[in-house]
């Protein structure tokens, strides 16, 4: 059986988001850049992530689409440059089958399609589309090493509103 996944590094810098879009879901991709804390809330707690400039926060739709793309923009530069702090439901919560997008911060983050959407606390393993289980995004120092890459379509955007 042929292999469908590779590994790949991409040069990436604080103005830029990686977009890999798939055929039923969307994965984006950006530096922590010069902030170095970010609040993650839970139903019992708060917890503060000290973050590295070269770490990331990656956002997953399930779904693709230019309307899914500006929101994943858009809500990723709410949790970067708008300091919105990362929201953890708790297990069953009713909204997690609403989420149209899911966001994880740190050094390195595992897509796993079997979890439910918006209710890890783990920052290392977020839910995504079924194409991109098991897509493993590290930050480096000169943008992001992927392991596991499905085939998509990759694209660096500029990442300003």
């Amino acid at each position: 059986m042929k292999d469908l996944t590779f590994d790949k590094n991409i040069s990436l810098d604080n103005s830029e988001m990686l977009l890999l879009c798939g055929k039923s879901g969307t994965i984006a991709i950006v530096k922590v850049g010069p902030r170095s804390q970010f609040f993650l809330e839970t139903d019992d707690e708060e917890i503060v992530l000290g973050l590295d400039p070269n770490d990331l926060i990656v956002a997953s739709a399930f779904s693709t689409g230019k309307l899914y793309e500006d929101g994943l923009k858009c809500v990723l530069y709410m949790v970067r440059e708008l300091k919105s702090p990362l929201i953890v439901l708790p297990k069953n919560h009713k909204a997690s089958a609403r989420l149209p997008i899911v966001v994880s911060a740190g050094e390195r983050t595992v897509i796993n399609c079997n979890i439910t959407p918006g209710t890890h606390p783990n920052q290392d393993v977020l839910c995504g589309s079924g194409e991109f289980n098991g897509l493993e995004a590290t930050g480096t120092s000169k943008g992001v090493k992927l392991k596991n890459c499905p085939q998509c379509e990759m694209t660096r955007v500029k990442f300003k509103v």
